[in-house]
């Protein structure tokens, strides 16, 4: 009885070394080759600019090359698409943002699904945008803003880098919060509407901190809010909104890193704390802040909740815009 419990025991321990241990052998041997980080952009942005840094510091940190493909299209769902569909194995990652959560509101249709065709793996930055109108104008804050829309309903014009982009569902948000109504106005790009802001021909825009901060500094535009919690440094006599009247109200552009689904857990918690250990670094932080954002990384699971959080919250907003994409 003795060796029939023994020769038990041994074959549930031969067992479950047979389910637990593929699971660790991939972790340990990860990566055997080059890591490619898609970024779903042009090169030259936020976006390419973080990618590139980390993929530098991580090819150390893995002990593998980590390259950066450009991949632009269809808003940066062409590249998500392309990696949902990548082998499940953590050798491709995809670079998504606050655009990728605004998605299956604004699309009738898209090739992938981000909830069930990609896996978090870690958030990595985030960074807040301002409200501007013009130096010389009358909208010289937030409450002069609201009262001018009420005074003549869809008459005030604001400015954004497109139908559906970022810039244009957030300056929804402060309408429908505010009860009242914006005339947009697109633009192909955040750039062309900043200059119309600045002709006197648009009365608001709202754009990343990083982007406008030039204006702002050369007195070609007025910044009358910014969206994070607390004041800007950069910026401390400009408040918050949620100090000019919408309490709550904390808007942030961020992005993070995704794995195609079904990756195995262990490595993409091996990628979570390689990736986590260089951007929590000084020099990373340095190099982030000077490109007017924060580091913002997390476990898989808190990047799991700020994507539910934050496709409900751009949801509403596409909503209230009745914004389609095609």
């Amino acid at each position: 009885m003795r060796f029939t419990s023994r020769r038990i025991f041994a074959a549930t321990l031969l067992a479950l070394a047979s389910v637990t241990a593929p699971g660790l052998g991939v972790a340990q041997g990860f990566p055997t080759k080059p890591v490619k980080i898609v970024v779903p952009y042009p090169p030259g942005g936020a976006n390419d600019i973080v990618s590139r840094l980390l993929a530098q510091r991580l090819t150390d940190s893995l002990g593998q090359s980590v390259v950066v493909e450009n991949r632009p299209g269809a808003s940066g769902n062409n590249g998500a698409d392309s990696v949902a569909k990548a082998p499940a194995d953590g050798h491709t990652l995809v670079l998504v943002t606050t655009g990728h959560s605004i998605a299956p509101s604004l699309y009738a249709k898209l090739p992938y699904d981000i909830r069930s065709d990609l896996v978090p793996v870690t958030t990595l930055i985030s960074g807040p945008m301002l409200v501007l109108t013009h130096p010389q104008g009358p909208l010289k804050t937030m409450a002069e803003l609201i009262a001018s829309a009420k005074a003549r309903p869809g008459q005030l014009n604001y400015g954004s880098a497109g139908n559906g982009s970022t810039t244009h569902l957030a300056a929804e948000l402060i309408a429908t919060t505010a009860g009242v109504k914006f005339n947009h106005v697109p633009y192909k790009g955040s750039a062309p509407a900043m200059v119309d802001v600045m002709a006197g021909n648009a009365d608001m825009v709202m754009d990343l901190m990083l982007s406008s901060m030039p204006h702002v500094r050369a007195g070609k535009l007025r910044a009358i809010a910014v969206t994070s919690a607390q004041r800007m440094a950069e910026l401390p006599d400009v408040p918050t909104l949620m100090e000019s009247g919408f309490p709550g109200m904390e808007l942030a552009v961020w992005n993070g890193l995704m794995a195609p689904a079904n990756t195995p857990k262990a490595v993409i918690d091996k990628l979570n704390a390689e990736i986590r250990k260089v951007m929590d670094t000084p020099d990373m932080k340095e190099r982030i802040g000077s490109q007017g954002f924060a580091v913002l990384t997390g476990t898989p699971e808190q990047f799991s909740s700020l994507l539910k959080a934050e496709m409900e919250r751009w949801a509403k907003a596409v909503k209230a815009s009745g914004a389609k994409a095609d």
